[in-house]
């Protein structure tokens, strides 16, 4: 009973870890510099199937299937999310707000739907099956399978949480911020905003792209009903959960978040009769909005809200400063 346990949480812990990565992907491009993107779900997509693509055997009627390994798989479907992202913005960058976010918006439509009618080389409505799964030798023992597989996501996430930190508290990243808050005057010390945006735009598609081919690796097939608009509705309550702008907190924000999700599919089929499941399933959107209220009523920046100060020299600065003025004080009095 413990270790059936013990297998559900790696395999919860994997499946959180993989909408962790979504967000932090989101937080580069809305937490550190504005970006409103509704289109994550496209971007999810296109990582999952680019990686399905060169990964899975070959199959008769449809194009594809190299059989390459899956780290090659997920650096593609990252590579190609980001060229995609990167063309995307090229086009849409300059737009505000709410004209970006429905401009996102109908890519991840327009993905969604090539993903369903370009068959012979999606699968149409089928999808994609037999994609390898990492650790795919351990299948007959869930348990370590499980660890191992959410082993390799915390080693992911690790490393991209690193790298995102190292990001943030350079002085590309400080510029981000200083776009974000004020792009004028960014602009007036010779910073190219749209220059900036289009950089965080493509890494965050980027990495939206790997979480896809991780999640599809980890399930081993993929179809269009998985990259519908909810699930861009699931990594953006998740990010503002945790903390939009802490890298942090869209990992927490992911797990609890994750967390309300499945433990409210698991009510749904214990406490409603079979035929009205899927008329029940509506329950989980609510809780995730009363949860999602609830948080902003109380915490309104996030569970873990924004670090303001990303530089240990500034901090240095301040500390010195307020030194100073305390031994100023001391010898006045």
């Amino acid at each position: 009973m413990i270790l059936d346990l013990v297998a559900y949480g790696a395999f919860f812990l994997t499946m959180a870890l993989t909408y962790a990565i979504m967000c932090l992907g989101l937080n580069v491009q809305w937490g550190q510099t504005g970006l409103f993107n509704v289109g994550i779900a496209g971007f999810v997509a296109i990582g999952a199937y680019a990686s399905a693509l060169l990964t899975t055997p070959e199959t008769a009627g449809r194009i594809g299937g190299f059989g390459l390994p899956i780290a090659a798989g997920w650096c593609g479907g990252a590579l190609v999310a980001g060229i995609v992202a990167y063309l995307i913005g090229a086009l849409t960058i300059r737009l505000r707000a709410d004209y970006l976010a429905i401009a996102t918006f109908g890519v991840a439509v327009a993905v969604q739907l090539c993903v369903l009618n370009l068959e012979t080389l999606t699968g149409g409505a089928f999808g994609i099956g037999f994609i390898p799964r990492p650790f795919a030798e351990l299948a007959s023992n869930p348990l370590a399978f499980g660890l191992s597989n959410a082993g390799l996501l915390i080693a992911v996430i690790a490393v991209l949480y690193l790298a995102l930190e190292h990001l943030v508290r350079s002085p590309w990243g400080r510029v981000l911020r200083a776009i974000r808050e004020d792009e004028a005057a960014a602009q007036a010390l010779g910073k190219n905003p749209t220059r900036f945006r289009l950089q965080a735009f493509t890494i965050g598609g980027a990495i939206m792209g790997l979480a896809g081919a991780a999640q599809a690796h980890f399930i081993g097939f993929i179809a269009p009903d998985n990259y519908m608009p909810i699930l861009t509705f699931q990594v953006w309550a998740m990010l503002i959960v945790g903390g939009s702008g802490n890298n942090r907190g869209a990992i927490l924000g992911a797990v609890l978040v994750w967390g309300i999700w499945a433990s409210s599919a698991a009510a749904v089929s214990t406490f409603f009769p079979p035929e009205q499941q899927a008329r029940a399933a509506s329950l989980q959107i609510v809780m995730i909005g009363v949860g999602l209220c609830l948080i902003l009523l109380l915490r309104p920046r996030g569970i873990l809200g924004e670090v303001r100060n990303v530089s240990r020299h500034i901090r240095k600065i301040v500390k010195s400063d307020d030194a100073e003025l305390a031994s100023r004080s001391l010898s006045k009095d």
